[in-house]
């Protein structure tokens, strides 16, 4: 039986230029998707995505999943991550930066599958 996604954590980021904006840090066991409005972005921003995660206790906070964007089409504004399993006690980061055009907001939400 597919369990019913719940929200973990929510928010709106204010996009600084050049400014990796880390949207949540958990190490809850668990498995994640990061899903956030693009909306507000139009031809000339560009988005980078990013979750990051550690293998094992002691080990280094690495990229796991990354996705770039530059053109925004009316219907597919909401983006959505790949799910993260995580287990307890290891670090997962969700990120968001915007690396050119103008800064805009972007609402985005952790769900917990």
């Amino acid at each position: 039986m597919a369990s019913i996604p719940t929200l973990k954590t929510s928010g709106t980021q204010v996009a600084s230029i050049g400014t990796e904006h880390t949207l949540y840090s958990t190490t809850d066991a668990g498995v994640w998707v990061l899903v956030v409005d693009m909306g507000s972005a139009t031809d000339g921003d560009f988005v980078e995505l990013r979750v990051k995660t550690i293998v094992l206790s002691g080990g280094v906070l690495q990229g796991t999943y990354y996705d770039y964007f530059n053109a925004f089409p009316v219907e597919n504004r909401n983006q959505i991550s790949v799910p993260i399993p995580m287990d307890a006690g290891i670090q997962c980061d969700f990120t968001l930066k915007q690396t050119a055009g103008s800064g805009r907001s972007f609402p985005w939400k952790v769900l917990a599958l």
